[in-house]
């Protein structure tokens, strides 16, 4: 059939010669390593707060209630308001830093502002590291917050114009594996420090977050700009130079990219206001991709399981070691699947993967609903808990963990990252970014509170808006497996919904907002 009139529309396009250089895989790789100040925050909060130590010095209501009072129900004894706030704080930091980053990001370059992010995560950890008080463990976290949103808005468009387009949706996901490695390392970190005597665990857990911080400036200061971001710094010559190095070819066969990129650049230029473009009609397929997409990536349910795996687990009958050893075993599955993803996107492209983990994910939240609701009912209360039981959900869980990790997970942030005009990228990437944390920060805030009155039926909750986005995927959103960064615009305009929005070819031709007019190959 000719592409778009299905659910599938796109594939196909426009190819620029290239090659996958040492060069550009060293940067790419550097550049995501961004994502391990995300990934480390979002597994050290869940594991600090089933420490002991922790909870009687910051939340003693929480630390008294867990260790005397036996009449609150299992679902509801970690449900503190000041306790959560601790954690989705710094959510609501990074929603406001990532609508602040764009200007910095379009202005000074991508690398500016992931070395700014990791700047400012670092003196959050420093001052989480020594806190003494409640509110200077808010205000750390407020700083990580503003790290991670300048760092999540500026990293996936690094990487995405830096990566040949062949190779660009497996280069991305190197970013959701430093996120994943991250979280690895958090669970690894919160499972020993309650070990030491010599110090408080707690403050080596935070005090961590310093390592990912010093990668991310370090990495950052040595990375070269992208071209995009040299062509819109008003560099033509630099811009030229680095993207024949990072495609290693020579200048006559770079030369028709560059023009693509150049052209782009020069309707990026001459848009003054990208965030009133941004709700253009023609821009409409981007708009509602950047406020859909990484909402449902959190209305996955994820954040439950990785902000607080530690006190999910103890909140249905394991002892505090043993949450933590099982946070350690999803984290280690989140890692391994994530490869799964950086081999299969660009083969299998971004819909399939989308939809496999979304059946995946569907099955195993209804899975884990039915085993909690079996067992604790609508009371919370129980006795003994067989071991096997146990294990079971942990092994549910981790299956549900391992559909995340190869399709929303990563493809929250590729997908985005790659379809925006260049003229409103950094606008269209900071909603993006925003829309993420607003609804982590919602996650974050409300689920100790929904776990105690919604019970197991949390689980089916997130299960039903599982059925919803993945619906939507199916319909929606166009493969832009193999399709240059600056020709996304094309399998847009081939798809069945969505072309009803795009400037017409004859509109292109007088001026339109790409500077060019695409073509589709694909049928």
């Amino acid at each position: 059939m000719v592409a778009g009139v299905g659910p599938n529309g796109g594939g196909g396009g426009d190819e620029y010669p290239g090659r996958f250089t040492g060069f550009v895989a060293v940067t790419c790789i550097l550049g995501a390593m961004g994502g391990l100040i995300f990934g480390y925050d979002i597994g050290i909060s869940g594991g600090v707060t089933s420490m002991a130590p922790f909870l009687k010095k910051f939340f003693p209501g929480v630390y008294h209630r867990e260790i005397n009072d036996r009449s609150h129900s299992q679902y509801c004894k970690f449900d503190d308001f000041t306790l959560t706030a601790f954690t989705s704080s710094l959510y609501v930091a990074a929603f406001f830093a990532s609508l602040v980053a764009s200007t910095v990001t379009k202005k000074f370059g991508r690398k500016w502002s992931m070395f700014l992010g990791g700047l400012i995560f670092l003196s959050g950890a420093l001052l989480n590291m020594f806190a003494s008080h409640v509110s200077m463990l808010i205000v750390g976290r407020i700083l990580l917050g503003i790290g991670v949103g300048f760092s999540v808005q500026s990293v996936p468009l690094y990487v995405s114009e830096m990566a040949p387009h062949k190779y660009r949706g497996s280069l991305n996901i190197v970013f959701q594996l430093s996120i994943t490695v991250g979280i690895f390392a958090a669970n690894l970190v919160n499972y020993f420090t309650p070990r030491l005597t010599s110090v408080d665990g707690w403050r080596v857990s935070l005090g961590g977050a310093c390592v990912p911080a010093l990668i991310i400036m370090v990495s950052s200061f040595f990375l070269p700009n992208t071209p995009n971001s040299m062509l819109e710094q008003g560099k033509p010559k630099e811009a030229r130079e680095m993207l024949r190095r990072i495609r290693g070819i020579s200048d006559a066969e770079v030369e028709a990219e560059f023009r693509g990129i150049d052209e782009a650049s020069a309707a990026a230029r001459a848009v003054e206001h990208p965030w009133r473009n941004i709700l253009l009609r023609r821009n409409r397929p981007y708009l509602v991709m950047s406020l859909l997409i990484p909402s449902f990536q959190q209305l996955t349910g994820i954040n439950v399981v990785m902000f607080y795996a530690p006190v999910l687990f103890q909140s249905i009958g394991f002892k505090s070691d043993a949450a933590l050893l099982s946070a350690v075993i999803t984290g280690t599955v989140n890692v391994l699947a994530t490869f799964v993803s950086i081999y299969g996107v660009d083969r299998w492209g971004r819909r399939f993967l989308f939809l496999e983990g979304g059946v995946q994910m569907i099955g195993s939240q209804v899975a884990i609903a039915a085993l909690i609701g079996w067992k604790f009912g609508v009371t919370g209360d129980v006795t003994v808990l067989p071991a096997w039981y146990a294990w079971l959900v942990v092994g549910l869980i981790c299956f549900y963990v391992a559909g995340y990790a190869w399709s929303w997970g990563p493809l929250g942030f590729v997908v985005p990252s790659e379809i925006f005009p260049l003229e409103i990228r950094s606008a269209g990437q900071s909603i993006n970014v925003s829309m993420n944390m607003f609804f982590t920060f919602l996650i974050a805030q409300l689920f100790l509170t929904m776990l105690c009155h919604m019970k197991f039926g949390l689980f089916l909750f997130f299960a039903c808006f599982l059925v919803g986005m993945s619906v939507f995927i199916y319909f929606f959103l166009p493969e832009t497996k193999g399709v240059p960064i600056e020709s996304v615009a094309r399998v847009f305009r081939d798809h069945w919904y969505w072309r009803r929005f795009m400037v017409a070819d004859d509109e292109d031709d007088k001026g339109g907002p790409c500077g060019k007019k695409f073509h589709s190959t694909a049928v």
